[in-house]
């Protein structure tokens, strides 16, 4: 069974049109922005929409909490995984 980390990495290559990566590529750890992954604010918009749509949770723009569930794949999954329950 495919895991919630597995999908999220699948949404953000879908998502930021990242084609020359695969999920493996991404480590669940690492951080998403700056030296890791390299994402940047249009990035995370649209990747918020794209969660927005997928698990049906809601994220505020610009709070401090939003920024550290972006913080990793690992920290999207634990946010999509508490919205589920």
């Amino acid at each position: 069974m495919q895991t919630l980390e597995e999908d999220i990495k699948k949404l953000i290559i879908e998502v930021l049109e990242l084609e020359d990566m695969g999920p493996d590529d991404i480590d669940n750890a690492a951080p998403l922005f700056g030296d890791g992954l390299g994402l940047d604010s249009i990035d995370a918009l649209e990747l918020g929409v794209a969660l927005q749509k997928r698990y049906g949770i809601t994220l505020a723009a610009n709070s401090e909490e939003t920024r550290k569930h972006f913080a990793s794949v690992q920290a999207l999954a634990a946010l999509v995984a508490s919205h589920k329950q």
